[in-house]
């Protein structure tokens, strides 16, 4: 009997929606109402803290967009954002931590998503932060740990972990 370690189990932990708008208050107000309607949750704004004076940011200036996905609605809504890039991944698209990011260009590509006048055409970046049972030593408030080498999860684990839960096709570049 070779059954598989349970701690060794990949799971993903959070799906993370952002819109980019820079300084422009109208295209954070549509990608707001964007995220809304894909998710049906409010998202908040993203704040800039850095001064960069060629792009005219100031600190405290809304930037962006996000909302955090986790447990249940964000399996499933991933194989809906999935589909909307047609299943397919960039072997670049993955982080050696075995995270995986993808841009979604037009909205109306994600299945179930109708066409908004009041939003227009807009994209997305869409973020999945995978992990294993015993993470959360790295982010507890009392005697927080480094996971162990061992422990992490490699590009390969979260590719072949993409592939085979979401029938995702990874290409090489």
């Amino acid at each position: 009997m070779n059954k598989m370690n349970q701690m060794r189990s990949i799971k993903i932990e959070k799906v993370t929606l952002n819109v980019g708008a820079g300084k422009d208050q109208a295209r954070l107000e549509k990608g707001m109402l964007l995220l809304k309607a894909i998710t049906s949750c409010t998202p908040i704004k993203t704040i800039t803290n850095k001064r960069i004076q060629e792009w005219g940011l100031r600190p405290g200036l809304p930037v962006g967009c996000k909302l955090t996905l986790r447990k249940d609605k964000a399996s499933q809504m991933l194989p809906r954002l999935l589909n909307a890039i047609d299943n397919r991944l960039s072997q670049r698209q993955f982080d050696v931590g075995g995270n995986v990011a993808f841009g979604i260009h037009e909205y109306i590509e994600i299945p179930g998503v109708k066409y908004d006048p009041q939003i227009g055409i807009m994209g997305l970046e869409v973020c999945i932060t995978l992990e294993r049972a015993g993470y959360r030593i790295k982010k507890r408030r009392m005697l927080p740990r480094k996971i162990p080498a061992r422990h992490v999860i490699t590009k390969q684990e979260a590719i072949d972990f993409m592939a085979s839960r979401f029938n995702v096709k990874v290409e090489e570049v």
